[in-house]
């Protein structure tokens, strides 16, 4: 679908607004269906006006008709007094457009939320929220320790906005302490965890509790090993918001359902800056130490906190959404996964047996928990892999259910679920760990065929 000229113009608010809401154009758009010629006209004829002061910026939010009203279905606030229905909420705008589900947070919360701003996906935040109309709050995290390129891009932002970003800082003491006791780069040597919880988890935490709500770019497809259970909206599982204690903070991720190419070709469209680490092979860029370029068909992910285990890249700012244990998912009497003849069942003793050297094939293992939300985003793509593999003669597909027995299956490797492992038939005693978290089918068979040698 090409939107039109005049169906741009007729959402676009003129001499409404504020400094942060307007600069050249407003429009209604979906990432990837922005006619560039149509876009530039309307640059040309739909130039808004933005008197507002930096105090009217933090004021109520704008009032009318929302985008979403626009668009199609209205999805007003709820009654005085009665706490929204997240997860009914969450399902009702999972097929919103992120323009529509940004609207519906603008409006909802007013000065009481804000955008989380740090790279190309929150780029592409503050351009939806610029084109709602609505007053908005940007804020972000300066830990000290980013690239000057990045520095480069909040500067670009704020002159192409016409907006202040909200900074927040590390604790000095805080981060003197850490590295006058541990050196300059010990995350290097014991881990990302400490260092991103000095400067990135608690300014977050204090900023967060000045808010309601909060908008985040994570998408389901930036790390498929472990956002892929990402909502569009929900109550943070993590932080607490303005009036304090768990479920006081409401987390809104308009880009959930976008995929990388998409959320590219709509920052293309709309001609907005970005990172020029980019230009250099930097997909998913953090701070500079922590962050690498990556090669031509690696993950985006796969650039962050490399020299750690591919499953554990989260630094606590999105914990909620990365499985931390047992007792906490296991609110229900859940199925075992897997379940499919192509797949088979190994036990504790199998799996002894092959460690001790009796493998009669290369044999690929999955180490899951049926609790755990990622082991079963992995289900269709690992049984998929299974299929291609079933009556081989050379390689077979199991499973084992590791949350029974850790400490066993610790010695396969595994510190998070799921783990892959490859026990080959030419190594006794050798076990080969799934190095990426690319859990698709077609980057599984890839790396048997690398390990195995055999074709699927």
């Amino acid at each position: 679908m090409v939107v039109s000229v005049n169906a741009l113009q007729g959402v676009c608010r003129a001499g409404v607004g504020s400094s942060l809401a307007h600069k050249k154009h407003a429009a209604l758009a979906k990432p990837a269906s922005v006619n560039r010629r149509s876009m530039q006209s309307v640059k040309r004829q739909c130039t808004a006006v933005s008197t507002a002061t930096p105090a009217q910026v933090h004021g109520s939010p704008v009032q009318g008709d929302s985008l979403t009203t626009v668009a199609g279905d209205s999805l007003d606030r709820e009654p005085a007094g009665q706490s929204p229905d997240y997860a009914r909420l969450a399902k009702d705008l999972d097929k919103k457009s992120p323009l529509e589900i940004m609207d519906h947070a603008l409006k909802q919360h007013g000065e009481d939320i804000g955008i989380a701003f740090s790279g190309a996906e929150d780029v592409a935040l503050v351009e939806y929220a610029h084109l709602t109309g609505r007053p908005y709050r940007v804020f972000s995290l300066d830990t000290g320790r980013l690239n000057s390129e990045t520095y480069q891009l909040f500067d670009a932002v704020e002159k192409h906005y016409g907006i202040r970003i909200e900074y927040t800082f590390p604790d000095a003491q805080e981060c003197m302490d850490l590295v006058r006791n541990k050196g300059m780069f010990s995350f290097y040597e014991d881990g990302h965890q400490e260092c991103c919880r000095v400067r990135k988890v608690r300014p977050l935490r204090r900023q967060l509790k000045g808010l309601k709500a909060w908008i985040t770019g994570q998408r389901k497809d930036q790390s498929p090993g472990t956002r892929s259970a990402v909502p569009v909206v929900q109550v943070d599982p993590v932080f607490e918001g303005l009036e304090g204690g768990p479920g006081t903070l409401i987390k809104y991720n308009p880009l959930s359902n976008v995929s990388s190419p998409e959320v590219w070709n709509f920052l293309r469209a709309m001609g907005v800056p970005t990172n020029k680490l980019h230009e250099q092979g930097y997909v998913s860029i953090g701070c500079e130490p922590c962050t690498k370029a990556v090669l031509p068909n690696q993950h985006e992910r796969e650039g962050r906190w490399w020299w750690e285990d591919a499953t554990g890249k989260e630094c606590g700012l999105h914990s909620g959404n990365v499985v931390e244990s047992a007792a906490e998912q296991a609110k229900d009497d859940l199925r075992d996964l897997f379940q499919d003849n192509s797949v088979e069942a190994v036990s504790k003793q199998q799996l002894q047996g092959m460690m001790d050297g009796k493998r009669d094939k290369d044999t690929l293992v999955v180490l899951y928990a049926p609790w755990c939300q990622y082991s079963q985003a992995m289900e269709e793509s690992y049984i998929g892999l299974a299929k291609r593999y079933q009556g081989s003669e050379h390689v077979r597909v199991a499973k084992f259910q590791a949350d029974t027995d850790r400490e066993f299956a610790g010695k396969l490797g595994l510190k998070t679920f799921p783990t892959i492992v490859m026990l080959p038939k030419f190594s006794s005693s050798g076990v080969v760990k799934y190095p990426t978290e690319r859990r698709d089918t077609d980057s599984l068979d890839m790396w048997v065929k690398t390990i195995a040698g055999y074709e699927s």
